[in-house]
Parts: structure tokens; sequence; C-alpha cells
């Protein structure tokens, strides 16, 4: 029964995830206005939007104009419920499994967000930093992933000031913009989230897995060297690897 419930409320906190996607970029309000179809701007029925199961059932298209869905709906939804099984498989029924899954909600927001307009709200980083630090002063907290509130703090300026002096070093060598304060106001809020020790290995990686993914379009020359690359959804991934592996990460550094 636990698990059905925590299905039901990944899938309902992705359905709201797209929401957020949708509207945010376009500075609309999120929860004032009903549900509607960007195609035809009909409002969507209740019954057709229950998450996963109307795009099954509608066959992938708007009941009123029947335009394709876009895939990025149902796909969504799925994350929310897959991210909220995982963490409360591994945390169970704790504050760290609330919290875990507060930052997945921000992370699927933020990482289509971005990988769509190249644009990190602030209204999703700010929200993420006072969470992150305002939770580090609790004491039950698990300190094997989260830190206390001098390690968070200590975070998130560092997490800040990395990415703030590589795009003001960048910009004085090759005279244009090279990354976006969206990504340094995102590490903060990670860095506040997880303390110093994380900020190191998310850019690390992140960094790694940017490079894999793009040198192939690099080299059939799908993309120039000079084309904007969203790096937020990297962080977000090489975040995901801090916390699947953190323990392991902090022996080895500290």
């Amino acid at each position: 029964m636990d698990f059905l419930i925590i299905i039901v409320l990944g899938a309902i906190w992705g359905s709201f995830a797209n929401v957020c996607i949708y509207r945010l970029p376009k500075n609309k309000e999120i929860i004032i206005q009903s549900s509607f179809c960007p195609n035809c701007k009909k409002k969507i029925q209740w019954y057709d939007n229950i998450p996963i199961l109307s795009f099954i059932f509608l066959f992938g298209r708007c009941r009123k104009c029947n335009k394709l869905i876009s895939l990025r709906y149902p796909t969504v939804e799925f994350l929310g419920i897959i991210s909220f099984f995982s963490i409360y498989l591994n945390f169970g029924l704790t504050i760290t499994t609330l919290l875990l899954m507060i930052l997945a909600i921000f992370f699927i927001i933020i990482f289509f967000i971005d990988l769509k307009y190249f644009i990190i709200p602030d209204s999703l980083t700010f929200p993420l930093m006072i969470i992150g630090f305002v939770k580090s002063f609790d004491p039950n907290l698990n300190t094997s992933i989260f830190p206390n509130y001098l390690n968070s703090l200590i975070g998130g300026i560092f997490g800040y000031l990395i990415i703030w002096l590589i795009i003001y070093f960048y910009k004085r060598i090759r005279r244009k913009e090279g990354m976006g304060l969206g990504d340094a106001k995102l590490l903060a809020g990670i860095g506040f989230w997880f303390g110093w020790v994380s900020v190191p290995f998310i850019i690390f990686i992140s960094s790694a897995v940017a490079l894999i993914l793009t040198i192939p379009s690099l080299i059939n020359q799908t993309r120039k060297m000079s084309s904007k690359i969203p790096f937020g959804p990297y962080i977000i991934v090489g975040c995901i690897f801090y916390i699947l592996f953190s323990n392991q990460i902090k022996t080895v550094l500290l």
C-alpha cells in the first residue's frame, strides 16, 4: 500500500512539474490557471489530465484538436514516479525522503527548462538555496548525505564562486559569455544541500558527461564549438551521481 501511495504521489508531482516546465519560462501563472492544451488552448478536463494513463487512453493526442501531445509529458510524470519510488525504497518514511523528493521535483523542472530554453529561473534556484541552507540546522538530519549549517554555507558560497570564476575568466579570454549565472546559482543551491565536498565532484562529473555527449556532434559537425550547451542538466546528473556515491566520495576526500 505504501508503494502505491508513493507511485501516485510521484505521478501527481510529475504532472505538476510539467505545468512548471511549460509555464515558468513564459511567466504564466502556475496554480491559478487551469490546465489547457498548448495547441488549441482548450481547457483539459480532469479525466484527460490523469498522469500517464490519460496519455495512453488518448493515444497521445488532445481530445479537442487531435494534436499530438509531447512525449515530454509522460516522460516527466514517469521520472516523478521513478524518483519518488527510488528515494522511498532507499530511505523509507523519513525526513531525508521528504527532502530528496522535494529536490527531485526541482531537478526535473530545472532539467527540462534548461534543456529547451537555456535558462534556469531564479524562482527555482533561490528556493533551492533557502531550503538547502535552512534544513542544515536540523540536528536529526542524515549526516551521511546532508552537511551541518557551516559546511552548507561554505558549500553554497563555493558552488557559486567556482562557476562565477569560470564565467569571468572565460569572458576575459574569449571576449564572450561562456556559461550563465543560472548554472552558478544551481551549483550554489546544490552546495547548500550537500556541502563543499560535493562541489568538485559534481563539476568533474558534469563536465565529463557533457564532453562525452557533445564530442560526437562536434566530430560529425552537427554542432559547432560556439553552440550553446545547457549545462544545468549535466550539473544535475553530476549531483545524482554524488548522492549515489556520497559515502565513498567522503571516504576518499575527508
